[in-house]
């Protein structure tokens, strides 16, 4: 054998255990129940467990940085209750792939975990906005002091993220400062919208407005506020004014309002995944995240 081919067989045997160490890389996904306790906009105590979902990528060595990915809340009580689990498949893949633990709370009332509706916010005209954002937050309070327990955890780069409810969720949080969290997400944040019954314009969307506002005179985490012109849910007014009334009361975000995507803009985060995630990375590396595509 020459001294050219031992070099060539070398290097593609070496190409080979690449290849094959790779193809053996896989998205590793755990489930356990965590007991939470919370209260209803009414003030009723409720205590139960919830389905936690855990995503890491097993070529990806721990500890991890936390990303804690709170779930939105469809508009009929049918559809909560049937939603399963809380996984956003796609999403947790593309977070673990780099290098993140991805937590996923099903929130009381929804899906596996069950129970009474505790985000149940009153009537239209009248809805009462901290205390439900507040129950949700109560949960993911919980869930992130059982993830900085973990070993394979890093304890002071923490991620919060959400999707609809569960973005205006983030702020929520955000609003708290709670230990370790150094960046939020808030992706199509907000409640009170149908695109049913009243398109783009959210139920009491003055208490929404003051809710932010008063979430931006403690919030110090980073944000970033992702929606879309084409969002039926809050229309493209509203999430611009939350914003600003956030900023202005010493809240810090970054803001980005996609142009119109599908038929609702809303279902971004799920549906085009390909249009936020350069977003994410660039502010997630401005945040001091080596993130590798």
């Amino acid at each position: 054998m020459t001294a050219f081919t031992s070099f060539r067989a070398r290097a593609m045997l070496a190409l080979g255990l690449l290849l094959a160490a790779g193809a053996q890389a896989k998205l590793v996904e755990e489930q356990f129940d965590l007991p939470v306790k919370t209260r209803n906009a009414w003030g009723k105590a409720v205590e139960q467990p919830i389905r936690i979902t855990v995503f890491t990528d097993d070529s990806r060595p721990g500890p991890h940085p936390i990303l804690l990915l709170n779930h939105g809340r469809a508009t009929e009580g049918d559809a909560r209750a049937a939603m399963g689990r809380a996984r956003f498949s796609e999403a947790s893949r593309w977070f673990a792939e780099r290098g993140f633990l991805v937590a996923l709370p099903t929130r009381i009332g929804y899906g596996v975990s069950g129970g009474e509706d505790v985000e149940d916010s009153g009537s239209c005209h009248n809805r009462q906005y901290p205390p439900v954002y507040q129950a949700a937050a109560d949960q993911s309070l919980q869930l992130l002091t059982a993830l900085l327990a973990r070993p394979d955890t890093l304890k002071d780069r923490t991620v919060l993220m959400g999707q609809s409810f569960g973005g205006a969720t983030a702020v929520t949080l955000a609003s708290l400062n709670p230990p370790g969290v150094v960046a939020a997400i808030n992706v199509a944040g907000g409640g009170g919208g149908d695109p049913k019954t009243h398109p783009g314009e959210p139920c009491s969307s003055a208490q929404l407005a003051r809710m932010f506002a008063s979430y931006g005179k403690t919030a110090r985490v980073p944000m970033l506020w992702l929606y879309t012109e084409n969002d039926l849910f809050f229309g493209p007014r509203h999430p611009r004014d939350w914003v600003a009334r956030f900023c202005d009361a010493g809240g810090s975000a970054e803001f980005v309002q996609f142009p119109p995507h599908g038929e609702d803009g809303h279902a971004l985060f799920s549906r085009f995944p390909k249009v936020w995630q350069p977003v994410v990375a660039d502010y997630l590396r401005r945040q001091g995240f080596d993130l590798q595509d």
